[in-house]
């Protein structure tokens, strides 16, 4: 009995770690759509700044890259729920960004960015 109980609890710790590897795969085809203006190598900035390292930095603070007033003053802190709601609708959450990207309206979508930023080694 104890070692279905410990297949089972590995199990259980095995399923959202191929969830989120699944979500990063997925995330990884619609990034593919920001790589035209972001890198996820550390500093490699393009049209937007570099994306490596995103998770837990504040906003407009990679060295090197000339950010909108309207994003230095935004005072953000990118987690995930800050990500989420930038990647829904960037110019409602920070109005005068220079990002022209309208959005990712799919909330799956959206996830699976961030884990693979996540994943990528961006955090």
């Amino acid at each position: 009995m104890r070692g279905f109980a410990l297949v089972a609890a590995i199990a259980a710790l095995a399923l959202p770690m191929a969830a989120q590897a699944q979500d990063a795969a997925k995330g990884k085809q619609v990034f593919a759509k920001c790589q035209a203006c972001h890198s996820v190598d550390a500093g490699t900035n393009k049209l937007g700044p570099t994306l490596h390292g995103v998770i837990g930095r504040a906003a407009a603070s990679v060295d090197g890259f000339k950010y909108s007033d309207a994003m230095k003053n935004a005072h953000l802190t990118w987690d995930e729920a800050t990500l989420d709601k930038y990647l829904a609708n960037p110019k409602q959450l920070v109005p005068g960004t220079k990002m022209v990207f309208p959005g990712l309206p799919k909330e799956e979508d959206r996830q699976a960015v961030i884990a693979y930023l996540k994943e990528s080694g961006a955090s």
